[in-house]
């Protein structure tokens, strides 16, 4: 269930730093430790500059939601670019086109609680990410 919500247009380089900077702020006011405001601020990072990079541009909304027991962030980076025609390969540690912080779609999946990722060649790609608060 989500409670609240934002969204970002993501067409230039600052508008990714605006979208860590929104992160850092929702984990923040929802007292994420300060380990998983890091780790989720950086995982949103990689994936906005994908969206940016590889989407050609895209939209990032960060919600606050809560679960029957805990609250959490949910963000939802989407993008109508070329899609990922690999994904398996490109869910491989290890794997990069070069350009990001180098953790690739695997490290930020390895940063969030929850990873979903939808995407097909010439229909762009949503990825979905979790943190929840401990």
């Amino acid at each position: 269930m989500s409670e609240e919500s934002r969204q970002v247009p993501v067409t230039t380089d600052q508008d990714v730093v605006r979208v860590r900077q929104l992160v850092r702020t929702v984990a923040v006011d929802a007292k994420l430790s300060l380990v998983d405001q890091t780790k989720l601020v950086t995982a949103a990072s990689e994936l906005a500059r994908n969206t940016l990079v590889y989407g050609g541009g895209g939209t990032v909304e960060v919600s606050r939601v809560r679960n029957e027991v805990r609250n959490g962030i949910r963000i939802v980076f989407a993008d109508q670019g070329p899609g990922i025609a690999d994904l398996d390969l490109a869910l491989t540690d290890g794997y990069t086109t070069g350009g990001g912080l180098g953790l690739g779609l695997s490290g930020a999946r390895r940063l969030v609680d929850e990873f979903a990722i939808d995407t097909a060649p010439g229909e762009g790609t949503t990825i979905t990410i979790t943190k929840w608060c401990r």
